[in-house]
């Protein structure tokens, strides 16, 4: 096991960096361009080695992310249609994308990363006002040198197979959406929290527009049965070092 850790910056609304052991910057769903919840200063770090994409909306694919990665240079692992839109209508090239699907598993950087499923549809918007590549959207599970693991459930309902993510990978953390209308609320997270069998949660996508009305005062209510459960309410901006947690072998 490293003696390093790895850190998870939340960017705001349901945005996040993670930093592992080695000083590899994973950009997970970024949005920069317009995100209202995004820290005035915050910007693209210097240096970004993978991104991850869940699906294409707008709040999880900034606008400029094929800047992003022509000037950072980054491995990419995108949701496979996202993936399509990318080299189609972007211009982004093949080599840089590592292609899976879900349930896969691939190692990088130091770190594995498998696909997990979500429920949530899905589309990209288009030039001149039009909708294209519908598709599902998938989590992700990122195993890191300290033996750290995340479950980035990327937007979704709650689902039973929740149960099996638990089960086989035993996520050490879970970020999970709890805004509700779009994805789970604080209820539905709640059951989520249960399936996985996790003890340390970030709730995130809730708070950054009027819409998003779940609170982690709600999801804290719902599981204060929950032994051990640490829900860690990151503001944009803040950082979550995970030196102090204990984690599950995968």
């Amino acid at each position: 096991m490293s003696t390093r850790h790895s850190k998870i910056q939340f960017l705001g609304h349901a945005s996040f960096q993670i930093t592992t052991p080695e000083g590899h910057v994973i950009l997970v769903d970024p949005w920069y361009t317009n995100n209202p919840a995004l820290p005035e200063g915050l910007k693209v770090p210097e240096r970004v080695d993978l991104i991850l994409i869940t699906h294409g909306h707008g709040d999880h694919l900034d606008v400029k992310l094929a800047d992003i990665i022509l000037n950072k240079s980054p491995k990419v692992i995108a949701n496979p249609m996202v993936r399509l839109y990318l080299e189609e209508m972007a211009g982004v090239p093949d080599h840089v994308f590592e292609r899976m699907n879900i349930g896969g598993t691939v190692s990088l950087l130091d770190v594995k990363v498998t696909m997990t499923n979500a429920c949530h549809h899905a589309h990209i918007n288009l030039p001149g006002g039009k909708t294209g590549y519908p598709h599902a959207t998938n989590g992700f599970i990122i195993w890191m040198s300290d033996d750290v693991s995340v479950y980035y459930s990327g937007d979704t309902s709650v689902f039973g197979d929740m149960g099996l993510i638990g089960e086989i990978y035993e996520p050490d953390i879970a970020i999970l959406p709890i805004g509700d209308r779009f994805t789970m609320g604080p209820l539905e997270a709640a059951f989520a929290i249960r399936l996985l069998k996790v003890k340390h949660v970030i709730p995130c996508h809730y708070g950054s527009m009027p819409s998003l009305t779940g609170t982690p005062e709600k999801l804290k209510a719902l599981t204060e049965d929950i032994q051990r459960l640490e829900i860690h309410v990151l503001k944009p901006g803040e950082t979550l070092d995970t030196s102090h947690i204990q984690p599950n072998n995968w």
